[in-house]
């Protein structure tokens, strides 16, 4: 079986407008409250053109959740077994909430999709994600064993991580509502390092 023929400029620049719009429209209705009529809109192109890169809505969507969980699970590779147990995991924390600034759309996306009971991404989330996950917090016990951090449950220490950095994304209009300014991840990385070194420092 051949390769597909490689994408000219056009055809790269109309699937990235697609993929844009999708972001766009997912994350501020979900799934089931998008329409392929919302994305053409918002990709300024026409319908059968979208369709013609994505054979369906859930095309779309299935494309942009894989490449999210991709990204998503980055900053969790690059803990290094044989870097300072401390730091390592205060610069995990710190990369998720870089992401949580960077890509809200993202997340809010991501957040939508797990609270439908991950429909789409079921398999990757007991897959690739779990066995991801299971192998850092093999790295994190082996830490702890050696009385390099303090005693923690390393799979319950992931997900703090993870709910501490992402609320940032997924509840970003009510945190600016609190606060009263746009701009709060400054404070959000102090705040985070500080808790993360006092109860992991042993």
């Amino acid at each position: 079986m051949t390769d597909p023929a490689p994408l000219t400029r056009i055809q790269q620049k109309n699937r990235a407008a697609i993929m844009a719009a999708g972001l766009d429209v997912f994350s501020k209705f979900g799934f089931r409250g998008s329409t392929l009529d919302q994305i053409s809109t918002a990709a300024q192109l026409s319908k059968p053109n979208v369709l013609y890169y994505f054979r369906s809505k859930d095309a779309i969507y299935t494309a942009l959740l894989n490449r999210l969980l991709k990204t998503w699970l980055d900053p969790l590779r690059m803990l290094d077994a044989n870097g300072d147990p401390v730091e390592e995991i205060l610069n995990y924390a710190q990369g998720k909430l870089l992401m949580s600034r960077d890509y809200p759309r993202e997340s809010r996306m991501f957040a939508n999709e797990i609270l439908q009971g991950a429909p789409l991404i079921a398999g990757d989330l007991s897959g690739d994600l779990k066995s991801l996950v299971d192998e850092k917090a093999a790295i994190i016990q082996v830490w702890v064993d050696a009385g390099r951090l303090q005693n923690v449950d390393p799979h319950h220490l992931i997900f703090s991580i993870w709910s501490q950095t992402q609320h940032y994304a997924d509840f970003e209009v009510q945190v600016s509502a609190v606060l009263g300014k746009g701009d709060f991840f400054a404070d959000a990385k102090v705040h985070i390092d500080t808790i993360f070194r006092r109860m992991l420092t042993p």
